[in-house]
């Protein structure tokens, strides 16, 4: 089992990757949460059927409660329903909300435990790909409104994270897409040269490689005040792709996060940050993922633009985390007409057919 600590002091937690991670589950309430008496395990019911879920055990009485299946149920109102259960179970500030899931959740589940009796513990057990590497460490929590992705939210840090490679033996091929989507970014932020070395290592290994550099930035800005920014690279594109889908079956998480990526490295070109050359390497690390770089047919781009507008980092005018000579890091009031010629421009390559490669170096 590798264990890797989040450095946050009072509120520091230990994220346990590794096949058999889920049967931690009750030891750690038991010690992280010693005076809970009951527990709400939240999850997706399809998961139930799996054979690794009856081993969900927080060690205490507890209820199930569902989410469903898909963004389209990331809304304040599933948090609203959810928060109406917990209180009709009984569920006190004392006890506990384990999220057993993917991305959506665990990001749910977390609000959730957020808001119920303003601030109830809470564990994730992440079972997707993308869950493991990045969306259930770091205390990011929250749900999506029409006008934009994880508009309402809050942070709210874990008491400790469980990564069970075990259980993402049965994901289907578009989870471990979504999921190597996130996993091509911390190619880009780990260092000051792009890094697919994690394309090599046993699995247990990837997730905890990743984990590790997303503790080490949450750690030395937890309220993303900076730093952490550069855990949305390719994100600002990706998220205004979901928004312009909401409600609809468009492209998953991780594979909005593999064109926002190489449309980042296209804008930072344009901006005079990086040469083409550096661009070249962001398409083939993200072909090298399994992963396509191409815009959806039919994208708006002017759409995308007023998506971008409302993003969460865009404080101080547009803002994209973009890579340079220092290597990625925020970059604010960027031009509106720059981001559209950029669009237009990735519009026409996407036009051309891609051969998806794997295991490409730099």
């Amino acid at each position: 089992m590798i264990v890797v600590p989040v450095e946050l002091g009072p509120r520091r937690y230990e994220v346990h990757v590794g096949e058999g991670a889920r049967g931690l589950l009750a030891e750690v309430v038991a010690g992280r949460a010693p005076d809970a008496r009951r527990a709400a395990v939240v999850t997706h019911a399809a998961l139930t059927a799996q054979e690794w879920f009856s081993d969900i055990d927080p060690g205490i009485p507890f209820d199930v409660h569902f989410v469903a299946e898909g963004e389209g149920s990331k809304t304040p109102a599933t948090v609203e329903t959810l928060c109406r259960e917990l209180a009709r179970s009984g569920l006190t500030r004392a006890d506990v909300v384990v999220a057993v899931g993917g991305g959506i959740v665990t990001d749910v589940a977390g609000f959730a435990a957020a808001v119920h009796h303003r601030g109830t513990p809470y564990v994730n057990v992440p079972t997707s790909l993308l869950g493991q590497v990045d969306a259930a460490i770091g205390g990011k929590t929250g749900v999506n409104l029409p006008e934009g992705k994880n508009l309402m939210g809050s942070f709210w840090q874990p008491l400790a994270v469980l990564c069970d490679t075990h259980v993402l033996s049965s994901m289907p091929p578009a989870e471990w897409a979504c999921g190597r989507g996130e996993m091509a970014k911390y190619a880009f932020i780990s260092g000051a040269a792009p890094d697919v070395s994690i394309l090599e290592l046993p699995l247990a290994e990837q997730v905890a490689r990743c984990v590790a550099i997303k503790a080490d930035v949450v750690a030395s800005d937890e309220r993303e005040s900076d730093r952490r920014m550069i855990l949305n690279y390719g994100h600002t594109l990706a998220h205004a792709l979901e928004a312009a889908a909401f409600g609809t079956d468009g492209l998953r998480h991780g594979e909005a996060v593999a064109v926002g990526l190489v449309f980042a490295a296209e804008l930072a070109h344009r901006l005079g940050r990086i040469d083409a050359a550096r661009v070249e390497t962001h398409r083939r690390i993200v072909e090298g993922f399994g992963l396509s770089h191409s815009l959806p047919a039919g994208t708006d781009h002017a759409s995308l633009l007023a998506f971008m507008t409302r993003d969460k980092k865009a404080t101080r005018g547009l803002t994209f985390v973009l890579d340079g000579p220092r290597g990625v890091e925020p970059v604010r009031g960027v031009d509106p007409e720059v981001v559209l010629s950029t669009l237009a421009e990735m519009d026409t390559r996407s036009r051309q057919a891609e051969v998806p490669g794997r295991g490409v170096t730099p």
